[in-house]
């Protein structure tokens, strides 16, 4: 399914940096339209589908929210998240993604100040609550060892209203990382500090904390459909392309709804309650069974057998949930980074006109028939390609890609 992601990233990408004209006339002012408005316009879409992946990486890893280092950057302008412009923006001037939180309810439970987007610390504290920070002004980061894997520093920099979380924030090793021999003590210890701190029922179940709004995946799919719409209302795309779009887009829709669906579909408790138990009910009962026949080795063939069975089992709470932390989960970060470059490497290419690079020295087509280069047969109007009597012209070009077929074909076979 990510693959699914990368291909449908790609080939938006590509179709909107190559076919959607750069060239176009401007309807309000007349003439055509600045040519860097244009780019720019065709890049900020790009970068919408860079943020589709990364805005999927924590949708499925439970981090709700826009506030990030690595995705803040690249959405922050959207209407949805940003401040409107006007003279003196309030608090009140912003579309925040948390509708309806509990106040002073962090979920990223960092104390509430200015971020920087690229470096993630909190730059200042605001002491008067309404007070908005300008998000237009860039702040340089810290200064950074060469040596130090940051890809975040990639990215644009601006001040965000709320303090960004990290781009990746696995959960710190706890006591029971290192003596995981004491977790049948964990369920009693929980029970015991959630009646305390008023964080569990009385049936001793997890008080259900109230929905955050946070399905950002699908709101950046929603502004990309309404660019392809702009573009179709406007005539600068074609039908082809544009239904390719559509086919793109909705892949990245489709994909997303069955990685949310693996995501919420768990293992019953009851499965898992049931197998555990009668698992060690069968190992307790185990050594008696083997005595008879191994005596004095029943102790590791028993540890060995344990071994085994409780391997399987954790091993399909492992799979249940592939998009965490663990060792044995995707890593989904790569993922985005690899998309990330591809989208790069995409808007670096020029898109030149095709006769600037075809009809040169460095190019070969009819190889290895006919090892001139472009330029030297468009030079020599003398050669059959050029003329137009019978078995000139295309017919000599058919004979030389014909011999070229017959060439290929017994060189590459042993």
């Amino acid at each position: 399914m990510w693959s699914n992601i990368m291909v449908a990233s790609r080939n938006i990408a590509m179709m909107v940096w190559i076919h959607v004209p750069s060239t176009r006339e401007d309807k309000v002012k007349g003439g055509n339209k600045p040519l860097l408005e244009t780019v720019i316009e065709k890049k900020s879409i790009i970068n919408l589908v860079q943020a589709f992946s990364v805005s999927l990486k924590h949708f499925l890893r439970a981090e709700p929210g826009i506030y990030y280092a690595d995705l803040y950057p690249l959405i922050c302008f959207l209407p949805r998240y940003a401040v409107q412009p006007s003279a003196n923006p309030t608090k009140e001037d912003l579309l925040p993604l948390w509708n309806g939180a509990v106040e002073g309810d962090s979920v990223l439970d960092i104390p509430t100040g200015v971020t920087s987007a690229r470096s993630g610390r909190s730059t200042t504290t605001l002491s008067d609550s309404e007070k908005i920070p300008d998000r237009t002004a860039p702040r340089r980061a810290p200064p950074r060892r060469q040596n130090t894997f940051d890809p975040e520093q990639v990215l644009p920099v601006f001040i965000s209203d709320k303090p960004l979380g990290p781009a990746r924030n696995p959960p710190k090793a706890t006591f029971w990382d290192y003596f995981g021999f004491l977790r049948i003590f964990r369920p009693v210890i929980r029970l015991i500090r959630g009646r305390k701190t008023g964080d569990l029922t009385m049936s001793g179940r997890k008080k259900k904390k109230m929905d955050v709004e946070s399905n950002v995946p699908l709101e950046i799919s929603l502004f990309l459909s309404s660019y392809l719409a702009w573009l179709l209302r406007n005539g600068l795309l074609q039908p082809a392309i544009a239904t390719g779009m559509v086919t793109n887009i909705s892949s990245l829709q489709d994909t997303f709804n069955n990685l949310e669906r693996i995501r919420n579909t768990p293992l019953p408790f009851a499965y898992q309650a049931h197998l555990r138990i009668s698992l060690w009910i069968y190992l307790f009962f185990l050594p008696f069974q083997m005595y008879d026949a191994f005596k004095v080795l029943t102790i590791p063939a028993t540890a060995f057998a344990a071994f085994l069975l409780c391997g399987f089992l954790e091993i399909g709470q492992e799979i249940e949930n592939p998009f965490n932390y663990d060792e044995n989960d995707l890593d989904l970060d790569q993922f985005c980074l690899m998309i990330q470059r591809e989208l790069h490497e995409i808007t670096a290419h020029s898109s030149p006109d095709p006769s600037t690079y075809i009809f040169s020295a460095w190019n070969q087509p009819f190889a290895p028939g006919d090892r001139r280069t472009a330029e030297e047969m468009v030079a020599d109007v003398e050669h059959d390609y050029h003329r137009e009597e019978p078995g000139a012209g295309l017919d000599s070009v058919r004979r030389t890609l014909l011999q070229s077929w017959r060439d290929v074909d017994n060189l590459t076979r042993k």
